[in-house]
């Protein structure tokens, strides 16, 4: 499956630990392309292992993961309006 993961960590209480340990975390299983926003393949078990660590590094309480799925990429479609910080192509 495709996701688009978004994060927020709330800055309270050691929230910037958190941030840090959040990205090292998704930068493990998707491609970051912005500021707490990751997209790429995962698999099932792969998203539910990433999602069983994330939940940890979080205070559920005060931070937020929000998902967004999709069978395939390519039924999504993408516009970047200005500088795309990570590129995601795949060359063959």
């Amino acid at each position: 499956m495709y996701i688009i993961l978004v994060y927020d960590i709330a800055s309270a209480n050691g929230g910037e630990k958190r941030v840090g340990k959040m990205l090292k975390h998704c930068r493990k299983y998707l491609n970051w392309i912005q500021n707490s926003v990751f997209e790429g393949e995962i698999t099932d078990v792969k998203l539910k292992e990433m999602l069983y660590v994330a939940r940890k590094i979080m205070n559920e309480e005060t931070d937020s993961i929000i998902l967004f799925k999709s069978r395939d990429e390519r039924w999504l479609d993408k516009e970047v309006i200005g500088v795309e910080r990570m590129m995601t192509d795949n060359f063959l």
